[in-house]
């Protein structure tokens, strides 16, 4: 299993409603796209302040590596991935990913 975790910084204009249709749109893609087994999000609860500026997050888990592949190039993920793009404080520099073997 692939846990591909992806942390944001969100554009100080959106609103909590910007942000609950930014993230159910993520969760809507379990629906569409094969090997996705888990979507969790939220904001970053860390006491250590280690953040730098990424304080939104989601993660999705994937069966398989060859699942994760198949999502990154699905016509809806790349709808919902340009969506996260416009969203974010500086558009791809306010997204980091990091992906790990489960």
């Amino acid at each position: 299993m692939i846990l591909h975790c992806v942390f944001l910084r969100l554009k100080t204009a959106m609103t909590i409603g910007d942000k609950q249709a930014l993230f159910a749109a993520i969760v809507a893609l379990k629906q569409v796209i094969p090997g996705i087994v888990d979507i969790k999000y939220g904001p970053n609860v860390s006491p250590e302040g280690l953040h730098g500026g990424f304080v939104d997050g989601f993660a999705v888990t994937f069966e398989s590596p060859e699942a994760r592949d198949a999502y990154l190039v699905h016509p809806e993920h790349v709808v919902v991935g340009e969506r996260i793009v416009s969203s974010t404080d500086g558009g791809l520099a306010g997204i980091l990913v990091f992906d790990l073997n489960m």
